[in-house]
């Protein structure tokens, strides 16, 4: 049996049980999952102090609507044009206890040619970031988690991966993994200039047209506006989601949270978050 350890700092997400279960509980305050049978999510990725309550709020609605067979986690970072990197290992550590991973569907993946293994030693914050919140919400579930690329073949392997785990009899949900627009001089992206006109343009336009797509389940629009508008660092994620649950019968998406990390201490760099349910 083969475990893949944490490869973040304590940054990222807490170390222990007891941290992460508190910091849970504080995301999810207050917080009423909506009505709906929820097939799957689009959550954000930085660090649990700006991200984590969207993670929490997506997860826990989706949870609250039924039990499935597996969680699909569609990590991102990868460009157009890349191969679907898997995880193949059997389990994953997280402060919360090992989560389990269903490696026989992965390794079918791999050898159909559909997806590359991730090497031991690759390391990337947007999947392990949502494990222990998937621990904490959907307990032993099995998780199949691959990075997406970031063009067409994003809604290829979303439709292989819904496709192989209907042929398995496996019921499942998906979570999409991608922050949004990386907006001032730290990301070398300043179209507006800082400022509150900068706040406003990111908020109400650039971020807007991305969930928009988002919502109308429009995977090829939102992969193009991600390219001409950079209002995404990972948009295959989103669209694996969208590829996966059309292929269930859902038609639109739900936006939970909406904030950027400006909102959360303003700074003339910021990141906006979208917590979407499907």
């Amino acid at each position: 049996m083969t475990i893949r350890k944490r490869a973040l700092p304590r940054g990222w997400y807490p170390g222990s049980a007891e941290e992460c279960n508190a910091q849970i509980d504080e995301f999810l305050r207050g917080f009423n999952s909506p009505d709906g049978t929820w097939r799957g999510g689009i959550v954000p990725h930085a660090g649990w102090f700006f991200s984590g309550k969207a993670s929490a709020r997506v997860m826990s609605a989706i949870a609250a609507s039924g039990t499935p067979d597996r969680v699909v986690v569609y990590g991102g970072h990868l460009q157009d044009g890349s191969d679907p990197i898997a995880y193949t290992e059997d389990w994953w550590d997280t402060p919360l206890g090992p989560q389990p991973m269903d490696a026989q569907l992965v390794s079918g993946l791999i050898s159909s040619g559909d997806v590359a293994a991730a090497a031991r030693m690759f390391a990337d914050n947007t999947v392990e970031i949502q494990l222990p919140i998937v621990r904490r919400l959907f307990k032993d579930i099995p998780i199949v988690a691959i990075h997406s690329p970031g063009g067409s073949g994003a809604i290829r392997l979303g439709e292989t991966v819904s496709r192989l785990l209907e042929e398995k009899g496996l019921s499942a949900v998906y979570i999409g993994s991608a922050d949004l627009t990386h907006y001032g001089p730290n990301y070398g992206f300043v179209p507006k200039g800082v400022g509150a006109e900068a706040v406003r343009w990111v908020k109400e336009e650039n971020d807007r047209v991305l969930i928009d797509h988002a919502l109308a389940m429009d995977p090829e629009s939102l992969l193009r506006e991600a390219r001409t508008r950079h209002n995404t660092c990972s948009a295959g994620p989103i669209a694996s989601v969208i590829a996966s649950v059309a292929r269930h019968g859902v038609k639109s998406g739900t936006l939970l949270e909406y904030y950027t990390s400006y909102d959360v201490i303003p700074d003339s760099s910021f990141v906006g978050y979208a917590g979407i349910v499907y």
